[in-house]
């Protein structure tokens, strides 16, 4: 079996959300994802070629913070928020990002910084969440055929 990545089919993830419109600023404005179909409870988003759906759960924002984040696991040295899922950017796209979600002031739930550093495996990755919880990383290979690597 090969260990490089290959052409994907786009996967369809829908997540809840306690509030549509922080999910349409946060999902469309800091990271920059094109929205397409829409209703008053749901958004369809381009999110790196797939199609993220924020759905809104309740009547609006709760005043009690929803924490997605099932539990965490143990990953070179950090915390790893589980579940979570992101996408593998180009470096340079990582950075870019980064910088957006700093200068929005996110709060990281792990900084970016480069992992497993010196290893095949190693990559650029950042965890945060959002405005419902939601936990997300975004990680980047400076070759991106060390992405199954092992």
């Amino acid at each position: 079996m090969s260990t490089q990545p290959t052409a994907l089919a786009p996967f369809h993830l829908a997540i809840p959300v306690d509030d549509i419109e922080a999910a349409r600023k946060f999902y469309g404005t800091v990271l920059g994802f094109t929205e397409g179909r829409s209703d008053t409870k749901w958004i369809d988003w381009n999110f790196g070629g797939h199609q993220v759906v924020t759905h809104q759960v309740g009547d609006g924002p709760s005043e009690i913070p929803r924490d997605g984040v099932a539990g965490t696991n143990p990953v070179d040295g950090h915390q790893v928020p589980v579940p979570h899922f992101g996408l593998v950017l180009s470096v340079e796209e990582f950075q870019e990002l980064a910088a957006r979600l700093t200068a929005a002031n996110t709060e990281f739930v792990i900084e970016p910084y480069v992992r497993f550093q010196g290893e095949p495996g190693e990559q650029w990755t950042m965890f945060f969440l959002d405005p419902a919880g939601n936990a997300l990383e975004f990680k980047a290979f400076a070759d991106i055929n060390h992405l199954f690597a092992v």
